[in-house]
């Protein structure tokens, strides 16, 4: 099983408003940059889209460790998930998941491959995470872009 990292970010200007993803998979030497935008949405969208969109281009089964400098999607996935699963997809308060769709969509990826979700402080000092950031930002304003 090949290994792969796949380091994410989602920008938003405004909240809503314009956003923007991003994400850099690495595969030995090879890597591949991919970005996209939606024209009303929310950050928290842009990070799920990110890693959704990530793991969807790989084309067979990996071992991924996932790179994301959001609490929510990493937080999401490995922890609140199985609750919100459980609990037909509602929270303990009984109100709707939001982002649902975007979560059942980043589940179905994760089962496909064998996951290991790090976080990193956004801004700082992960050179990957920073390119994530400038093209999720770029492409939020350009409204651009390419898988």
């Amino acid at each position: 099983m090949k290994s792969v990292q796949l380091i994410t970010d989602g920008a938003c200007i405004g909240n809503p408003g314009p956003g923007g993803w991003a994400c850099i998979l690495r595969y030995g030497k090879q890597h591949k940059e991919m970005f996209g935008s939606e024209p009303q949405t929310t950050n928290n969208r842009m990070e799920l889209r990110a890693a959704v969109e990530g793991l969807r281009a790989l084309k067979e089964p990996c071992e991924v460790e996932i790179v994301t400098d959001s609490q929510y999607v990493k937080n999401g996935i490995t922890d609140w998930i199985h609750r919100w699963k459980r609990n037909g997809w509602k929270t303990s308060s009984k109100a709707p998941v939001v982002n649902q769709d975007l979560w059942r969509e980043l589940d179905a990826q994760v089962g496909r491959h064998q996951t290991r979700w790090s976080w990193t402080k956004g801004h700082a000092s992960h050179a990957d995470n920073n390119r994530c950031d400038e093209l999720a930002t770029a492409a939020a304003r350009n409204q651009n872009s390419h898988l």
